[in-house]
C-alpha cells in the first residue's frame, strides 16, 4: 500500500470510532497496531472458521478484481470479510458469525505489520465492501471444493 492509500485506509476504518481522532492517535502510538472498532455504522463483519474461510477468499478473488477488506486471525482460523451494514442481521449460515451494531472487532493498522490479527486483504480507504450475495455464492463454491476433496481423500 502506498503512504496515501494507508491514509485513507485509516480515515476509513477510524470514521466509524466514538472519537475517530483519538482513536487514530491510540493506533499510531500502539506497539501492537490494534484497535477495537464498533461493527454496524459503515461495515458489518462475517466470520467464517478455518478452510471455509480461506477457500471463500480463493474463489472470490477468482470471481472480481478486489473484494472489500478481509482479515485473519492468527493461524488462518477465522477469516473475517467485511460486508455492507445490515448483512450480519439477515444472515443465517450454520457456523458463520455476524459482528453488528453492538460488536466490535479487533483491527490492525493497514499499513504495519500485526501479530494476531492481519488482512489478507486491506481496505482502500474508498469504501469498498464486498457484495454479501457473491460472498454466499463463493462459500457455496468453496463448500463445494471441499466437499469434493474429502471424498477423493484429500
Amino acid at each position: 500500500m502506498t503512504g496515501s492509500e494507508t491514509r485513507a485506509a485509516v480515515e476509513w476504518l477510524t470514521s466509524v470510532a466514538p472519537d475517530p481522532g483519538a482513536c487514530r492517535w491510540e493506533w499510531e502510538r500502539d506497539p501492537r497496531g490494534i484497535v477495537l472498532l464498533p461493527a454496524g455504522k459503515r461495515w458489518d463483519v462475517l466470520i467464517l472458521p478455518g478452510e471455509l474461510g480461506r477457500w471463500t477468499l480463493d474463489v472470490l478473488i477468482r470471481l472480481i478484481d478486489r473484494p472489500g477488506p478481509v482479515l485473519a486471525d492468527f493461524g488462518e482460523s477465522r477469516t473475517g470479510f467485511f460486508v455492507p451494514p445490515g448483512t450480519a442481521s439477515r444472515w443465517v449460515g450454520t457456523g458463520i458469525r455476524g459482528a453488528g451494531p453492538g460488536t466490535w472487532i479487533a483491527v490492525p493498522h493497514p499499513g504495519r505489520p500485526a501479530g494476531r490479527v492481519r488482512w489478507l486483504i486491506p481496505p482502500d480507504g474508498s469504501g469498498t465492501l464486498t457484495d454479501a450475495a457473491l460472498l454466499e455464492l463463493a462459500m457455496h463454491e468453496a463448500a463445494g471444493a471441499a466437499a469434493q476433496d474429502d471424498r477423493e481423500g484429500g
